[in-house]
């Protein structure tokens, strides 16, 4: 093999191993912690300090930035946070994802097998947690294999007057370099892969801080593509907290690349090794840029919400089911969550106003119930279809659970809601045309019956909001009730039949058939409280 064809071969086998190593790190760490670390988030307060120590430190776990604004832009897409919120640890994130490249400036080029092998064994031997942390430790393993590739294969080309030619012509055009750090940072979603690779030229003797100035520059921005792609289709409050991350990186940069001189002598200061200035000037920069801004959070969130108002989208469908974040599960079960919410109150509002629509009479409230079953179906195709795709992801077992479950919740709101639109309203319509009227006690004991299913739908619906088992075991112990509830009211309807009531009499079908129907309305809210504690089957 010619002295050439190795070098390519160096870039390219070890560009494609440093990819590799970045997403076994991100996927390893994302599956161990996601699930707690997405809890952490969704309940930050306003607090704009700790709100950059926990993006800081949620970002050093999950070694990504992009993963972090993503699953921002998810909380935010489906109203769990707001864009105030998030600023805080939008900075705090862009500090947590040095500690990769700080990791990587570490001279653990020679011992990159032996980690690979150490990744691989916690990996093949455990299960849960454990194997997936030695995915990251794998995936670490193959950051320093191919960052060892590109160092040792690009040796030649100090040698090369040709190459030293080219290269110099490059370092001096930094606008285009930055540019092109950007455009491979957007398209691997990673800055970690970009300074990796900047930090193996180092290694090599190829390139000196000054040079990589504009590649940690470009870099940056680059690593916010990722946020922006997420936003796209999102509501307003997602789209800001997107531009936010964008703005913060754009901005810094401009801050930044005029004094880039002075900033190098800055970071020759801290150590004389190369490799350690490219990552120690990754880290300064971000945590200055944080410093910069972390004072204006209000003023910046006042700003992005002034430029990017909220459009009014049209209700009927989906608003909170962002595909882009798909291959972040743990986002994208969040977003889930909120729309069967979102359907779930839909249901709910139409089983309330069911009751006033016989106690009124209100033709006009019935035909509004009955348009709502339309964005209740709408919901369960547009739900079940994203939850669907979600399910070909590779999830962890508990979202793999969680996933089952929604898609059960979403046909059992569907049913509840076919029941109140096909069976309820239909019975409403009659009694109103009918000109018909429920005895005292008769009325009363529906009222009564249809207060207790609808608590129980709150309950279910509240339960799947928490995952709280507690919540769902008394969902289940109400519909025992329930049932026993309606076989007493049927009984108590009939001895008013053997009386003669007149009242009784007349709306004896339309009774017993409201009642028979918010029985079974009541034992689908209870198939959702099983479909949270796993009893899928349950009747």
């Amino acid at each position: 093999m010619s002295e050439a064809n190795q070098v390519l071969f160096a870039l390219l086998g070890g560009t494609a191993l440093l990819l590799y190593g970045v997403r076994l790190v991100g996927e390893g760490l994302q599956r161990a912690a996601g699930t707690r670390l997405r809890h952490v988030l969704s309940t930050l307060t306003g607090d704009r300090f700790r709100a950059l120590l926990v993006g800081a430190g949620v970002t050093a776990v999950l070694q990504s930035s992009s993963a972090t604004t993503v699953m921002l832009v998810g909380f935010a897409s489906a109203g769990l946070l707001t864009l105030r919120q998030t600023i805080g640890v939008i900075l705090g994130a862009d500090i947590g994802t040095t500690v990769t490249v700080q990791l990587l400036a570490f001279n653990l080029l020679g011992f990159a097998p032996l980690v690979v092998f150490l990744g691989w064994l916690v990996f093949a031997a455990f299960g849960g947690t454990a194997k997936y942390i030695g995915q990251a430790i794998l995936g670490f393993g193959f950051l320093f294999l191919g960052m060892k590739l590109i160092a040792d294969g690009t040796v030649p080309l100090k040698q090369s007057a040709l190459f030293g030619d080219l290269f110099a012509a490059l370092l001096g055009q930094p606008l285009l370099l930055l540019l092109l750090a950007a455009v491979f940072s957007a398209l691997v979603r990673s800055s970690a892969a970009t300074i990796g690779i900047a930090l193996s030229l180092a290694t090599s003797g190829l390139l000196n801080l000054d040079g990589a100035m504009p590649i940690i520059f470009g870099a940056n921005i680059g690593t916010a593509a990722t946020a922006l792609i997420a936003a796209v289709g999102a509501n307003a409050e997602a789209r800001r907290v997107a531009a936010a991350h964008a703005i913060f990186k754009v901005v810094g940069v401009l801050i930044f690349l005029p004094l880039s001189v002075y900033f190098a002598d800055l970071v020759r200061q801290t150590t004389d090794d190369p490799a350690r200035q490219i990552a120690n000037a990754h880290s300064l920069f971000n945590l200055l840029v944080a410093l910069l801004f972390l004072p204006f959070t209000r003023f910046a969130a006042d700003l992005f919400t002034r430029l990017i108002p909220d459009t009014g989208r049209h209700e009927l469908g989906a608003m909170y089911l962002n595909p882009n974040v798909l291959d972040t599960p743990a986002v994208a079960l969040g977003q889930a969550v909120r729309e069967v919410l979102r359907m779930g109150d839909a249901v709910l509002q139409s089983l309330r106003e069911a009751i006033t629509v016989f106690e009124r009479d209100d033709d006009q409230l019935m035909r509004e119930v009955i348009r709502r079953d339309d964005l209740i179906d709408r919901l369960e195709e547009d739900i079940k279809q994203y939850v669907v795709k979600l399910g070909e992801k590779a999830l962890t077992e508990e979202q793999s659970q969680r996933e089952s479950a929604l898609l059960f919740t979403v046909v059992n709101l569907e049913e509840i809601g076919d029941v109140i639109e096909k069976e309820l309203m239909e019975l409403a319509e009659k009694k109103i045309r009918g000109h018909y009227r429920f005895s005292a006690q008769g009325w009363q004991e529906i009222v009564d019956l249809h207060a207790k299913v609808v608590e129980n739908l709150e309950l279910a619906l509240s339960a799947v909001a928490t995952q709280d088992h507690t919540i769902a075991e008394k969902v289940v112990r109400h519909k025992s009730n329930i049932n026993l509830l309606e076989r007493r009211l049927r009984q108590t309807h009939v001895q008013r039949l053997h009386e003669g009531l007149r009242e009784t009499i007349d709306t004896s079908s339309i009774h017993l058939d409201v009642l028979a129907a918010l029985k079974r309305a009541n034992s689908l809210v209870a198939g959702i409280a099983y479909a949270v504690l796993g009893q899928h089957d349950a009747e």
